[in-house]
């Protein structure tokens, strides 16, 4: 990644700014709905600021429905073929990317219904969830966070990335996730997501962000 002016800002005020800026953003491809990533690794939380920028959106009048990735993931008979810390399996496997096309990217393209899957997969019971579809009407935004988005060539109409340094991404995950870290470092060099977004988000210190703006 190359050198990113980074300014400091409170997340109240990056919510505020992220949703106006997203209010005024039109889609690439003529399609009625906004399709946003928040993409980084569960320490950086990029959930939590896609939930804070969805209700910021809401009070503005649009309607905003936000999607985890970790709600699409595979099966574990699938994603744990090779074991449960594979670092080449939770890179490249551990997520239902053609499910997220099909049922999530597919409903919003130009001409498409709006009606979404929220969720696919329950990993405690390992088995469909079952939800039901939910209608994003036209001038509403997708939301989708989690780890490793931006290598998959994704229809996002800006994508924000929450960062972390090597050593704040070992320091706040988990023990038991340590293992994942080689994945986020491979990631780095193959895909390089603070050069690729549009807006990066620096979250070393959980109660002091920066970003580029």
């Amino acid at each position: 990644m190359g050198p990113v002016r980074l300014e400091a800002i409170t997340w109240e005020r990056l919510t505020e700014a992220l949703a106006d800026r997203l209010a005024e953003l039109k889609t690439a491809d003529g399609s009625p709905w906004l399709r946003i990533a928040f993409d980084g690794a569960p320490a950086g939380r990029p959930g939590e600021l896609a939930h804070r920028v969805a209700d910021a959106l809401r009070v503005r009048g649009r309607s905003a429905l936000v999607i985890g990735t970790e709600d699409f993931l595979r099966p574990a008979s699938l994603r744990l073929e090779y074991g449960r810390e594979d670092v080449e399996a939770y890179h490249s496997g551990w997520f239902d990317t053609g499910a997220l096309w099909r049922e999530v990217f597919g409903p919003l393209d130009p001409g498409g219904t709006g009606r979404v899957l929220p969720d696919l997969w329950d990993p405690a019971a390992d088995r469909a969830t079952r939800s039901p579809y939910v209608e994003l009407p036209p001038g509403g935004l997708l939301l989708m966070h989690g780890p490793l988005l931006l290598g998959h060539w994704f229809p996002f109409d800006l994508t924000v990335h929450v960062r972390l340094s090597q050593g704040a991404l070992r320091r706040r995950t988990a023990p038991d996730e340590q293992w994942t870290l080689p994945a986020f470092e491979r990631y780095e060099t193959e895909t390089d997501p603070g050069a690729a977004a549009d807006v990066v988000v620096r979250a070393d210190d959980p109660r002091h962000p920066a970003w580029s703006g």
